[in-house]
């Protein structure tokens, strides 16, 4: 597990392109899936681009903090074995 925002953002820099898995926490028992591509990383901010088949909007972006407190979890695909719970 990542111990530093830092590291997350380094991680998740070098993942730019891939195809990433998302699980959000939605409130108290529920959660939020959603698959995508990495597309940008900012200072405190990524930014992931949503397949369109299962999602209504085109994008979502997502704090590096919310990695770093487990509010997000980021799978990347089975080959890259980048995982952050």
């Amino acid at each position: 597990m990542p111990t530093s925002l830092a590291s997350i953002k380094k991680a998740l820099d070098s993942q730019i392109g891939q195809k990433i898995k998302l699980t959000a926490q939605a409130g108290r028992k529920k959660t939020t899936e959603r698959k995508g591509i990495l597309m940008e990383t900012y200072p405190s901010v990524f930014v992931v681009a949503l397949d369109q088949k299962e999602n209504a909007v085109e994008r979502v972006s997502y704090n590096y903090t919310d990695v770093l407190t487990n509010s997000v979890t980021v799978e990347f695909s089975e080959e890259d074995n980048l995982v952050f719970t």
